[in-house]
């Protein structure tokens, strides 16, 4: 039995209602938030796979595992008393966001041309909402993979002229291909000198952190 405008999703909330309900299933039904995170991360990393990969099928599998952990985590809410928020709120809270991040395309007062003059109001737009953070590094997560929270901090710190914006690439690369290749080399070299690139550089993200919050 299906109904509304998205059965199919409407099915897939009552197969959750029916595993964690009485009589479904014990594992189901004893998970927590806490207990789910490793499985939103893997099938996080999984539909990333997909994507990379460009197989269509596995990313259609993918993106239900990653939905099924959002629906998983919004009936655990709406059962738990303290915090008794549903699917519909987490809907309805997104869709404001959208709405209000968006001004250009829903009546607001402002008009982007480009996908730059959308990314330089967007962070206006979340210091609005966000009134309480007092740093631009505020609400930055500190376990993304360090390549990723490089990335990120080294586009906040140009903006505050901590490291330099433009100027000639020092290691110029033609490629993704050939940057991947230096990268791996890299790795390769700290491995065999029983270095952690990774937690070196987690290090050095640190101390740049720091300069920004100088800076600031």
């Amino acid at each position: 039995m299906t109904s509304g405008p998205n059965p199919k999703l409407d099915e897939l909330i009552r197969v959750m209602a029916v595993l964690r309900g009485p009589g479904g299933c014990p594992w189901d039904a004893e998970q927590t938030h806490e207990s789910l995170i490793r499985y939103l991360l893997e099938e996080t990393y999984e539909l990333i796979d997909a994507i990379e990969t460009g197989d269509r099928d596995d990313m259609i599998e993918e993106l239900g595992d990653v939905l099924y952990q959002v629906i998983f985590h919004s009936d655990l809410a709406a059962h738990t008393p303290g915090e008794e928020f549903t699917l519909e709120d987490v809907a309805e809270r997104m869709t404001a966001k959208m709405i209000g991040r968006h001004p250009h395309v829903f009546g607001g007062d402002r008009t982007a041309e480009t996908a730059d003059e959308v990314m330089t109001f967007w962070e206006d737009l979340k210091k609005e909402e966000k009134p309480g953070r007092t740093s631009t590094l505020d609400g930055v997560p500190q376990a993304m993979p360090a390549l990723l929270l490089a990335d990120k901090l080294l586009g906040k710190a140009e903006k505050l002229d901590v490291v330099a914006a433009g100027g000639p690439a020092p290691f110029p690369f033609e490629s993704e291909e050939d940057l991947g290749a230096v990268l791996l080399a890299m790795v390769a070299s700290a491995r065999t000198q029983g270095l952690d690139a990774e937690r070196a550089l987690r290090s050095r993200l640190r101390d740049l952190q720091e300069d920004i919050r100088e800076a600031e």
